[in-house]
């Protein structure tokens, strides 16, 4: 059940790649990969080699899929931007779960999550071959407060992209590199690669042989909400 709840997490961070797709000019269409690192955590050597290393998120025309490889499971994530709808896709040693979030649930969490106060910076880095603006975010939850940096690039998106992300939104353009935060872990993610390429339509639909479900379901039918 531990495993379950940690890739629930997880899930969770999918979300901050999801939703880059039909959101320039000129839509990207291609793969953006990501490194995972872990700063400041308590975790042992053997721990830690069961945690994700890389993260890809793969966009075509208004969808965008994100891939993260975790022990013993697999974790994806399609959104679709027009419909502004989320599904999870989690195959756990052969048991395949399709988790969808409404629009509803979407707007209900970003209305319920603490609203961070951004500063933005004149630095910039380059990511991955695009030139990436940085900004400073603070966020106080729960009476503690954390602040962190993160680099953005407008050349593969605007702050639509972060329409899902209460942390995020304000931010005009596509994340290529910051820290997530979470009861479970810290997360740095670093994009390494953008490579354009056409996807396959198939890539972004649900496949057939996956259950759709919910969390809660999903958690009760694995041992409840503990």
């Amino acid at each position: 059940m531990r495993k379950l709840l940690f890739a629930f997490s997880f899930v969770m961070c999918l979300s901050l790649f999801s939703s880059y797709a039909g959101m320039s000019a000129k839509p990207f269409e291609g793969v953006i990969t990501f490194k995972i690192t872990y700063p400041d955590n308590k975790f042992s050597e053997s721990q830690l080699a069961m945690f994700p290393k890389m993260l890809t998120v793969s966009i075509r025309g208004t969808k965008a899929r994100t891939d993260l490889q975790m022990s013993g499971m697999n974790t994806v994530e399609i959104t679709d931007y027009n419909d502004k709808t989320k599904v999870a896709l989690l195959n756990m040693m052969g048991q395949k779960y399709a988790i969808k979030q409404t629009t509803a649930e979407i707007e209900k969490e970003m209305a319920e999550a603490a609203t961070p106060t951004i500063e933005l910076s004149t630095e910039i880095k380059v990511i991955a071959g695009y030139t990436c603006k940085k900004a400073v975010i603070t966020v106080n939850e729960d009476g503690a407060k954390s602040t962190f940096e993160v680099f953005y690039s407008s050349e593969l998106g605007s702050k639509m992209a972060n329409f899902d992300q209460p942390i995020y939104k304000d931010i005009d353009g596509v994340l290529l590199e910051f820290l997530l935060k979470n009861r479970e872990v810290n997360m740095k993610f670093t994009a390494i690669s953008v490579e354009k390429k056409s996807l396959p339509a198939k890539d972004f639909e649900i496949p057939s042989d996956y259950t759709l479900t919910t969390q809660d379901e999903l958690k009760s039918k694995f041992g409840g909400g503990n």
